[in-house]
C-alpha cells in the first residue's frame, strides 16, 4: 500500500506565504504525475499544480505566478510554495500521486490553510 502524507498548512495573513509538503510511503515503483488538488466548503474542488516525472508543471489560472509545484523523487515528496496568500486561497489542500505501472491515483487526507486576519 502507499501512503500518502501532508504537512505545512495552518493560518496565515493575507499576503504571507506557507510551503506544503506530501511524503509518499509504502510499496511503490514510481510516480507519473503528482500534484495538488484543494477543496472548498461544500466539497468543490480544484486542480492547483501538478507535475509530470518530467518535471512539467501545470497551474491553475487563479495561483499562476504566485504557487510553485515541486518534487524531490530521491524523497518521494513533492512541495507546494504558495505566496501572496489571498483570503479565497482558504480550502483543504490534498495531495496524489499516480502510480505509473497502475495508473491508480493515491491520496493524501489534506491539510488545511486558512488566509485571514
Amino acid at each position: 500500500q502507499v501512503k500518502l502524507v501532508e504537512s505545512g498548512g495552518g493560518l496565515v495573513q493575507p499576503g504571507g506565504s506557507l510551503t506544503l509538503s506530501c511524503s509518499a510511503s509504502g510499496n511503490y515503483f514510481r510516480f507519473d504525475d503528482m500534484g495538488w488538488y484543494r477543496q472548498f466548503p461544500g466539497d468543490q474542488r480544484e486542480l492547483v499544480a501538478d507535475m509530470t516525472y518530467a518535471g512539467s508543471a501545470t497551474y491553475a489560472d487563479s495561483v499562476k505566478g504566485r504557487f510553485t509545484i515541486s518534487r524531490d523523487d530521491a524523497k518521494s515528496t513533492i512541495y507546494l510554495q504558495m505566496n501572496s496568500l489571498k483570503p479565497e486561497d482558504t480550502a483543504k489542500y490534498l495531495c496524489y500521486a499516480r502510480s505509473s505501472r497502475t495508473q491508480f491515483d493515491f491520496w493524501g487526507q489534506g491539510t488545511q490553510v486558512t488566509v485571514s486576519l
